[in-house]
């Protein structure tokens, strides 16, 4: 978008808003030539790495609750595969 160096001095803060919020810059002319240009301060700082995932997760079901699952080594499921070893001697 282009304005006149009269016309932004008349709307200078209504201006400055609009760019603002549309994130497109303006130039500024003086006698049809660009002599400026108001474009919007992009932030610069990186976002921090803690945190940026707030809110994204969902929880289904009862995480207090849970049914036992016996582990292997209960169930002897996974026997035959130590069956060939022998614990090491303490010295």
């Amino acid at each position: 978008m282009n304005v006149n160096a009269a016309a932004f001095k008349a709307k200078c803060l209504k201006l400055i808003d609009e760019v603002a919020a549309t994130h497109e810059p303006l130039v500024i002319t003086k006698r049809g030539k660009p002599m400026a240009r108001l474009v919007p301060i992009e932030d610069e700082t990186p976002p921090s790495l803690f945190g940026y995932m707030k809110n994204t997760g969902q929880i289904l079901g009862d995480i207090v609750d849970v049914p036992h699952e016996p582990l292997a080594a209960e169930s002897g499921e996974e026997d035959g595969f130590y069956a060939g070893f022998k614990p090491k001697k303490k010295n």
